[in-house]
């Protein structure tokens, strides 16, 4: 049960704070919900920095069916260097509520909603994490907004990309897979999923799973996202490439630190996708993440140290 704190005046977000203690298993973060500017009401997971001076903070955004769980490794790992994290669930995922109107799932949108929660809860400069669609959103931002973002980590995505992963990703994304017991739902998660972390374990597939799935009314276990948010991959509307997304990236690699994290089996930024973003940013900082694809969790070590140095040099 959480206790309503209000934020600053004139603010729409609010914050319903968990309690922290690890022995019951609590979450270290505080729920945030916040309104758009079409008026849909939408949530971030908000995990205080501590452990070290207070720094410039982090966002972190999911990818196209995924939601702020996602980072629920990574978030604490960042705040306990000091840094608040904000981890969010885009619109049309997780907590954040659905869209009335599918047109409105993309990226020039969901950086909107991006740019009013980070001025509901007075945040100037921040740090932007981005994984698959949680990049394109960065990019899109820097053509926005380049001031609110202090330095990007681009984490298996770029201006160009793989037409091989869209059509991988066009095969269960948006398909409103509903599962009957946990079990079922980590092997979806392991079938769909495996290719690209052919390490991972059925300890590691039910964490996914429990992620990606919730409990209906009917105790199903259903996807945590409106299929319609795959529309645009669907009906072709999502591209490779093209010239915004290219001068989007070039605005955000050249204007400010970036960081790109690649999965060494990645069929969505594969080496020739990533050859053509150091070409076209040069001072580009990057780390391969071996043995695995699209895209890493960013708990693996060489994302880390990557994320680490990479942290050390902002501010």
């Amino acid at each position: 049960m959480g206790v309503h704190v209000p934020e600053h005046d004139g603010a729409h977000a609010a914050r319903h704070l968990h309690a922290n203690g690890a022995a019951d298993g609590a979450r270290p973060f505080n729920d945030v919900s916040y309104t758009s500017d079409d008026g849909l009401t939408l949530y971030a997971r908000d995990y205080p920095g501590h452990g070290g001076p207070a720094r410039l903070p982090v966002v972190c955004i999911h990818g196209l069916t995924r939601n702020s769980g996602d980072f629920d490794e990574l978030a604490p790992w960042i705040a306990a260097q000091g840094r608040r994290v904000l981890a969010l669930d885009v619109r049309g995922r997780g907590q954040s509520a659905r869209d009335p109107d599918p047109a409105h799932y993309n990226p020039a949108v969901y950086a909107g909603d991006v740019i009013k929660l980070a001025h509901d809860l007075g945040i100037e400069r921040a740090v932007f994490v981005g994984t698959s669609m949680g990049g394109i959103i960065t990019m899109t931002l820097a053509l926005r907004r380049l001031n609110l973002i202090a330095a990007a980590v681009l984490n298996d995505v770029g201006p160009v990309i793989s037409q091989k992963g869209l059509s991988r990703i066009a095969t269960y994304a948006g398909k409103g897979t509903t599962m009957g017991t946990w079990e079922q739902a980590a092997e979806y998660m392991r079938d769909i999923n495996q290719p690209a972390f052919p390490s991972n374990d059925m300890t590691e597939w039910n964490k996914w799973a429990r992620r990606a799935f919730s409990e209906n009314d009917a105790g199903q276990l259903v996807l945590h996202y409106d299929p319609n948010i795959a529309l645009p991959l669907r009906n072709g509307k999502l591209k490779p490439s093209s010239w915004l997304s290219r001068l989007a990236f070039r605005r955000l690699a050249r204007n400010r630190p970036t960081l790109l994290v690649r999965g060494s089996l990645s069929d969505l930024v594969e080496q020739e996708q990533a050859s053509y973003m150091q070409r076209a940013a040069p001072s580009m900082q990057y780390a391969e993440v071996p043995g695995v694809g699209h895209a890493p969790m960013l708990t693996e070590a060489p994302a880390r140290q990557a994320i680490e140095r990479f942290l050390s040099q902002v501010d």
